[in-house]
C-alpha cells in the first residue's frame, strides 16, 4: 500500500481549511485516511499550521510521499530537515546531539526571520495607514476650500442682489 501525506479539505465554501493526513494513495481526496497529522489554515496572515511533528516525521521515515503543498508545509516547519539530519546520523556523519544542535540553530534562525517579516509587515501597514490619513486630510482640505469658495461666491452674489434693488430705489428718490 502506497501512503501519501496530503491535504484533506474542510471548512465551507469560500473558506477552505485543510487537515494534513496520511492516506492510502488510492483513496479520494476527502475520503478515508489512516491518521490525521495536523491542520493547515491558509485564511490567516500568515497561514497557520498546527502539526504533530513526530508523527509527520514518522510517516516520512516509513516512506510516505508528500504532495507538493504538504512538502512545502513540512519544509517550512522543519520536518524535512529533521528527516535529512536523522539520515546523516544513521550513516554516521555526525551524532544525535550534533543533529539536534543543527536543528535548534535552524529553528532559532527561522524564528528570527519570521519575527523580522512580521514586524516589517506591521510597519508597512502602519505607514500605509498614515499615508491614507494624509491623503484623506488633503482631500478634505480641498473640499473645504471649494465649499468656502462657493459660500463666498454665494454671499457676494447675495450682497449684489441686495445692493441692486437698493440702487434702483435710490435714484427713484432723487
Amino acid at each position: 500500500m502506497a501512503v501519501k501525506l496530503r491535504l484533506q479539505r474542510r471548512g465551507h465554501k469560500g473558506y477552505a481549511f485543510y487537515s494534513i493526513v496520511a492516506a492510502d494513495s488510492r483513496a479520494p481526496r476527502d475520503g478515508r485516511f489512516i491518521e490525521k497529522v495536523g491542520t493547515y489554515n491558509p485564511n490567516t496572515d500568515p497561514s497557520t499550521v498546527d502539526l504533530k511533528f513526530d508523527r509527520a516525521l514518522y510517516w516520512l521515515e516509513v516512506g510516505a510521499q508528500p504532495t507538493d503543498t504538504v512538502r512545502s508545509i513540512l519544509s517550512r516547519e522543519g520536518v524535512l530537515l529533521m528527516k535529512h539530519l536523522r539520515g546523516g546520523v544513521k550513516k554516521g556523519a555526525f551524532d544525535e546531539a550534533a543533529a539536534q544542535a543543527k536543528f535548534e540553530a535552524w529553528k532559532a534562525e527561522k524564528s528570527k526571520q519570521t519575527t523580522a517579516i512580521l514586524s516589517k509587515q506591521a510597519a508597512d501597514r502602519k505607514a500605509a495607514a498614515v499615508e491614507r490619513l494624509a491623503a484623506e486630510r488633503k482631500q478634505n482640505e480641498e473640499i473645504a476650500k471649494k465649499v468656502a469658495e462657493k459660500k463666498a461666491a454665494a454671499s457676494v452674489a447675495e450682497a449684489e442682489a441686495e445692493a441692486a434693488p437698493a440702487e434702483e430705489e435710490a435714484p427713484a428718490e432723487a
